[in-house]
């Protein structure tokens, strides 16, 4: 039996990544008495700081309209699969969270969400460096489901993936 770690070098220097998040506890506190898109809208304008997602994922919130939402995010090669290309999980949790984040845009003060069921259809490979605008949106908003979905553009404005989305609601 041969030892199968390369020689010094063989692959590369090691690479690291810090990531730094705030207290998800001050975000979800910062809900109290705001309707969901009260909520994000702090967080957008910086009176909240982000989820420990969007630090994790390098993901930023855009814009936020009712039943609407829009996030960018740019994937690093830390996220690559074996073939050399972004993993579908990156574009996947960016479609959850603008899918959801939709959802929230839509909620009164008080209800919470959480996601049932994703479906995702990929239509071009992601590379590392490339801008990604995700869009999501609320076709049918409900008491205890929601139904949404959303798309991931490149910078030349081509899909790349799209989603639909089942949203549990409940009261907090």
């Amino acid at each position: 039996m041969t030892d199968s770690t390369p020689a010094p070098g063989a692959w590369g220097e090691p690479r690291e990544k810090t990531v730094t998040w705030y207290d998800p506890k001050v975000v979800a506190a910062g809900r109290e008495g705001l309707t969901g898109a009260g909520h994000l809208r702090a967080m957008a304008g910086g009176e909240l700081p982000p989820p420990p997602i969007a630090a994790l994922m390098g993901f930023d919130l855009v814009s936020v309209g009712e039943g609407e939402i829009v996030f960018t995010g740019t994937p690093d090669d830390s996220v690559y699969n074996p073939l050399g290309i972004v993993h579908g999980g990156y574009v996947c949790t960016l479609l959850d969270t603008v899918a959801g984040c939709a959802v929230q845009t839509t909620l009164p003060a008080g209800s919470g969400y959480t996601s049932i069921e994703i479906k995702v259809n990929y239509l071009r490979p992601v590379t590392a460096g490339t801008t990604l605008t995700a869009r999501g949106w609320v076709p049918k908003p409900g008491r205890r489901v929601a139904f949404a979905e959303g798309d991931v553009r490149d910078e030349s404005g081509k899909v790349v993936a799209t989603a639909s989305s089942t949203c549990l609601v409940f009261d907090l």
